[in-house]
């Protein structure tokens, strides 16, 4: 396995999917540096077929593993029993990449089943700062912070982009850049979504995520939801356009947690993505000829 994702395009992986992935000819598909993001709370048994599922097709493809219940920026630290079991699926699976992302989902022992944002202040980064080192400490790893996506202003001291940097290079993580929560946030909250791009070091980025959206059942466009249970809108693929001119060839994941389309219709968004990566690619080998 690499030591690092390829700069090459993957999709969010789906017990749906194993079988479609482990009767695909790998001598293509691994050629065309495809790999898969799993998030870890699904995977965090003893055994059982769904774990052999995925550490069958870890032999053959890189693998990331992307958290979504650590509650990084929480009161409290990361529970110990919950780094006890990532660690030995990181053991197992022997991922490339780990991340989590920029937010809160617990308090005093109970768990909320959303990725609620944080205030961007002082408070809020020093707590940030905390459950990261706590985190890469236990685990050994470097991992990969992901921008939230957000449907109100919140309470601020910074913006977003400066507060992720911050944190950043704080803890020694990376960033994770989820095009679509810009989009998202852009829309519900006015930001400006290029300006946000560029305004976070390209050497900080480990990865890029888009995905679909849904507009909001009862105020439609005017709020829309990161349900990652739709195709990739147009919007988004012109900023992850922006995203690779300004970062230069990155890991791009098509997330798709909801609806699951065919695997074939998966693997079409994905290799619109790749193709866009290896422009970039082609153009920063002719800039620096």
């Amino acid at each position: 396995m690499p030591s690092q994702l390829p700069n090459r395009a993957g999709v969010s992986l789906k017990p749906e999917y194993f079988a479609d992935v482990l009767n695909t000819d790998s001598s293509k598909t691994i050629g065309s540096g495809l790999w898969f993001e799993v998030h870890p709370e699904n995977y965090m048994t003893c055994g059982g077929p769904r774990l052999r599922g995925l550490m069958d097709i870890a032999e053959q493809y890189a693998i990331s593993l992307h958290g979504v219940s650590a509650s990084l920026g929480g009161p409290d630290l990361v529970p110990d029993e919950y780094l006890a079991q990532l660690k030995s699926l990181i053991a197992r699976v022997d991922p490339v990449s780990i991340s989590e992302h920029a937010v809160w989902s617990r308090f005093e022992g109970r768990y909320y089943t959303e990725l609620l944002p944080l205030p961007r202040t002082a408070e809020a980064l020093t707590s940030l700062v905390n459950g990261i080192d706590h985190m890469q400490n236990a685990i050994g790893r470097q991992i990969l912070l992901e921008n939230p996506a957000n449907y109100l202003p919140l309470i601020s001291e910074m913006d977003e982009p400066d507060f992720l940097v911050q944190v950043a290079k704080k803890t020694g993580c990376g960033l994770l850049i989820d095009v679509s929560n810009i989009f998202v946030s852009a829309n519900n909250c006015g930001i400006d979504a290029s300006s946000y791009i560029k305004s976070v070091p390209a050497e900080l980025v480990g990865e890029i995520h888009i995905a679909g959206f849904d507009p909001d059942p009862r105020l439609g466009k005017r709020l829309l939801i990161d349900s990652h249970g739709s195709a990739v809108a147009e919007p988004v693929w012109q900023l992850l356009s922006i995203a690779l001119q300004h970062y230069g060839s990155k890991p791009v994941l098509v997330e798709r947690d909801a609806n699951l389309p065919d695997f074939k219709v998966l693997l079409a968004e994905r290799d619109r993505a790749d193709a866009m990566i290896e422009i970039d690619e082609s153009n920063m080998r002719y800039v620096h000829a």
